[in-house]
């Protein structure tokens, strides 16, 4: 097995020491200290999955930079322009870049390099050959094992083609409130389950979708749905 592993969120954590008291300090000042929280939290998910698989490579993925699509709309990732970052976070992306041979991407996100080693790999050695490790359910959009290493997870999705093909069209629809991609106010999950209900193949998906685009956007929808598109799909080439 190969582990392709999003480690962004990862090194984020890492950065955040646990508060003994509510107004404690939130951050590592020492880069020591989360260094080593990042190696303990990365051996331990390691471990976790080696107990099930025959771990053959590990790949890690981290502090790519220029993502493209905050040139398709200004409200891309705007919601986060007023959060503070850890101060060590720097420190850290570079370190697991020297320390475990970390792969950035240039004007694309990380999400977009892992699924690119997704698809070469599958195609030249198997779908089965190679997991994604991250906390980011965007990969859900991938007919892929997909390994959630949150503490309330810890467990291996097995997306069949049709799973991944629902999972990317609802997100059309329901959005992502992280990212700030919301093209349908109101319209969630169960809307589009109920919305999609007879949806099958992916021409289907599509159909269905656009209709709903041309009632909220009217003259807009083909353009509209376009940004949406490229805002939410995972690049693979």
């Amino acid at each position: 097995m190969i582990l392709l592993i999003d480690a962004d969120s990862l090194v984020f954590g890492a950065c955040y020491r646990k508060k003994k008291h509510p107004d404690d300090y939130p951050y590592y000042t020492e880069i020591e200290d989360a260094q080593g929280k990042f190696d303990e939290v990365f051996h331990s998910m390691l471990n976790d999955i080696e107990e099930i698989y025959t771990v053959d490579d590990v790949l890690i993925f981290n502090n790519s930079r220029g993502n493209f699509r905050k040139l398709i709309t200004k409200k891309y990732k705007a919601n986060r322009k007023k959060s503070v970052l850890p101060p060590l976070l720097n420190d850290m992306h570079n370190y697991v870049t020297k320390q475990y041979d970390g792969i950035a991407g240039c004007g694309v996100e990380t999400d977009d390099v892992v699924a690119r080693y997704w698809k070469e790999i599958c195609e030249t050695a198997g779908r089965d050959s190679v997991m994604i490790v991250s906390l980011d359910k965007d990969y859900k959009q991938f007919p892929c094992l997909y390994y959630n290493y949150h503490y309330k997870h810890r467990c291996v999705y097995d997306i069949s083609y049709e799973d991944a093909l629902y999972n990317f069209y609802e997100q059309m629809i329901s959005g992502d409130v992280a990212d700030n991609v919301n093209y349908f106010p109101g319209k969630g999950v169960a809307f589009a389950r109920e919305y999609y209900a007879e949806c099958k193949t992916e021409y289907q998906y599509r159909r269905k979708l656009y209709e709903l685009f041309k009632l909220q956007y009217k003259s807009k929808a083909k353009e509209k749905y376009a940004e949406c598109y490229n805002l939410l799909k995972l690049r693979t080439e």
